[in-house]
């Protein structure tokens, strides 16, 4: 099969970069850390540009850095052809290694978004082991692990993100209700695109609402500006319902924008959004 192509545009991705790329545009400090491989000087020298810390994004020279080649038709049909690359090695980057180089008080949440099969397992552990509250963001890599080990990986987290589709699927590998793995945590949020957000949290079910975009242009790496906004409350203390409109307001700004990298409201400009949205600032 051979497909003519007439254009082609690429982006900047991957959960590790667009989260920390949210994090930052909140006024965040995120310590980015990833595995790439020997094309990845773009990539690099773009954090270098917006002052994100990449001295724990580790660089393979006999791999190629992880991307997803996407064909779209006039109907937005899509054939993905992904290439894990460097990231099946992303068990090499350990937390223990990160953590020695920062004063530890500046540690205060991890996230384990999807990665290598054993990167994330291990790198939820040393979280775990390093007593770091951590985020686990399963994702599209929830289907590598059965559920006994997601089981386990939920008990050594603080908190669960997963959209509602993944929801589904860790109730049924777990089989425990949403209600159920709330529990076991601090909590529990469930991403519903135009539907919002539900957070599980303090023996409540928080609605969070979704906020109406700009324009509607491009879903991808909506979920991680979710969780930029997420990691920003969570860092600075805001209430869960403030926590949660800040990022699903995130996550509006966002779909507005082509790529998951091209969106850049100020600081100024996200707070004075969020005060239109919902009445009160923060």
């Amino acid at each position: 099969v051979a497909f003519l192509v007439p254009s082609m545009r690429r982006e900047f991705g991957g959960c590790a970069g667009n989260i920390g790329y949210n994090l930052k545009l909140l006024g965040g400090e995120p310590l980015v850390m990833a595995t790439v491989g020997a094309d990845a000087d773009p990539y690099l020298q773009r954090l270098d540009s917006l002052g994100m810390n990449r001295s724990h994004v580790k660089k393979l020279d006999e791999a190629f850095t992880a991307q997803a080649m996407i064909t779209t038709d006039m109907a937005n049909n899509q054939i993905t052809a992904f290439h894990p690359g460097a990231m099946n090695q992303s068990h090499l980057n350990r937390v223990a290694d990160c953590l020695g180089t920062l004063d530890r008080s500046r540690a205060h949440f991890g996230i384990v978004a999807p990665d290598g099969r054993i990167g994330m397992w291990e790198h939820c552990h040393q979280f775990a082991e390093a007593s770091v509250p951590f985020v686990f963001d399963p994702g599209q890599g929830l289907p590598m692990f059965n559920g006994q080990e997601l089981l386990d990986l939920v008990k050594l987290a603080s908190y669960v993100a997963v959209n509602d589709y993944e929801g589904e699927m860790l109730c049924q590998r777990t089989g425990l209700s949403l209600e159920q793995i709330a529990k076991q945590v601090r909590a529990l949020i469930v991403t519903k695109g135009a539907q919002g957000a539900q957070i599980y949290a303090d023996g409540k079910n928080i609605a969070i609402p979704a906020v109406k975009p700009e324009k509607l242009i491009d879903p991808t790496g909506c979920g991680d500006a979710f969780r930029g906004g997420l990691l920003y409350g969570l860092e600075n203390k805001l209430d869960w319902e403030t926590t949660g409109r800040l990022a699903s307001l995130m996550g509006s700004v966002k779909i507005a924008h082509q790529g998951p990298q091209n969106h850049q409201p100020s600081h100024s400009e996200i707070m004075t959004r969020f005060q239109d949205a919902f009445g009160y600032s923060i």
